[in-house]
């Protein structure tokens, strides 16, 4: 057995290994440390650590982001489809069309409401087919959910044709897709409801689980302010079964000081994306490209490339931190059986969720940092 090293590791040698995570949280928190501090401050100074201005503030500006007439703030994304599709009546018996290559939230929570989750495949690009969704659709159909995955809005233009085509709701699940949009409309404005998660990794993140729902409806809106405070109309008076899924005031309060750096955020990630679809070798790793309609807001940027695991194995050996966004599609997790969708239902989801990795995307990366995630997936491939 030879004793010389290989050429790659010989290469690897000599390339001083450079630490880039995945995420950056606490480079976030030092760019911004004096203002999220003095928000929480003036929270916990006020004394008011449940509703209070900051919630009715922060909805107000998120209204006018999304383009809706109402933001309900709530605790969580996932709490926002679960009420979103409960304040549009969806419940047991009623199916609603969703991708299987998903977070796991978006389809338990067409579960949670005891309705029936039906899955269409998906594009290239991840997102959903439409050309599936509408060969998905059954009499017991009642809305399709669309899922704006890694911050690239859905053809809304085809999906919404098909909802009114077959007197269907669309409830978008724009979890990862805040500030982003299609032909210039913001994501979670198309639909009946879209529902937004802020949890800590997305690019408008507060300082745990929190989520909020963006609707043109008067009555959903006064519905879902129902729901998360127990179907309370006064301190003493309920008027429906809620549950409590408020968003903290602290969260708020965070969320409006960083609300004015999300631009800034979005361009910088969008400038790390740009340099990756440049420099990466379209012969070896996959990087879908950015449509003429579409703004990107990139809160992952997923490539597919073969040998996969390896790949990532690689790349950690050498500092750079990845992640795969979803391993298991949700009609082959275990909770998933009693739906009836094994291996081969839906071929597009299952030969990416084996090729899928996502790269490092965050605000806080430098040109440099790029270049070398793309000189070790070369070096890997070579």
């Amino acid at each position: 057995m030879s004793s010389q090293p290989s050429a790659t590791s010989t290469a690897a040698a000599e390339t001083p290994l450079r630490r880039i995570p995945f995420v950056a949280l606490d480079a976030q928190f030092a760019e911004e440390r004096t203002a999220v501090l003095a928000a929480v401050e003036a929270v916990l100074d006020s004394g008011m650590l449940v509703g209070g201005d900051p919630i009715g503030a922060l909805e107000e500006r998120l209204a006018k982001q999304v383009g809706a007439a109402h933001v309900v703030a709530l605790n969580s994304g996932t709490d926002a489809l679960i009420l979103g599709l409960r304040a549009l009546g969806i419940g047991p018996g009623d199916e609603v069309i969703t991708p299987p290559n998903s977070f796991v939230a978006s389809t338990a929570a067409i579960v949670a409401c005891g309705a029936v989750p039906v899955f269409a495949d998906v594009l290239p690009d991840q997102n959903i087919d439409p050309a599936a969704v509408e060969a998905a659709i059954t009499p017991r159909t009642r809305a399709i959910m669309p899922v704006h995955l890694t911050g690239r809005v859905c053809d809304m233009d085809a999906i919404g044709g098909i909802a009114e085509r077959h007197g269907l709701t669309v409830v978008e699940d724009a979890a990862q897709a805040f500030g982003s949009s299609w032909r210039g409309r913001p994501a979670g404005s198309f639909g009946d409801i879209g529902c937004f998660s802020a949890h800590p990794l997305k690019n408008l993140n507060a300082t745990g689980d929190a989520g909020f729902v963006a609707t043109d409806d008067a009555g959903v809106a006064e519905r879902l302010r129902l729901l998360r405070n127990h179907g309370l109309a006064d301190r003493d008076t309920v008027v429906s079964w809620g549950t409590v899924s408020r968003m903290d005031t602290l969260h708020a309060a965070v969320l409006l000081e960083r609300l004015d750096r999300v631009p800034s955020v979005v361009a910088r990630r969008r400038a790390n994306a740009r340099r990756y679809q440049e420099k990466l070798d379209p012969s070896t790793v996959f990087a879908p490209p950015c449509r003429q309609e579409e703004f990107n807001t990139f809160h992952t940027f997923v490539v597919q490339l073969d040998r996969r695991d390896a790949a990532q194995r690689f790349l950690a050996e050498r500092g750079i931190g990845t992640a795969i966004h979803y391993p298991v599609p949700i009609h082959l997790q275990p909770a998933a059986r009693e739906l009836g969708k094994g291996p081969g239902s839906f071929p597009v989801t299952e030969r990416q969720a084996g090729r899928i990795l996502s790269l490092p995307i965050h605000q806080f990366l430098s040109p440099d940092d790029i270049d070398y995630v793309v000189d070790q997936l070369e070096a890997f491939f070579a």
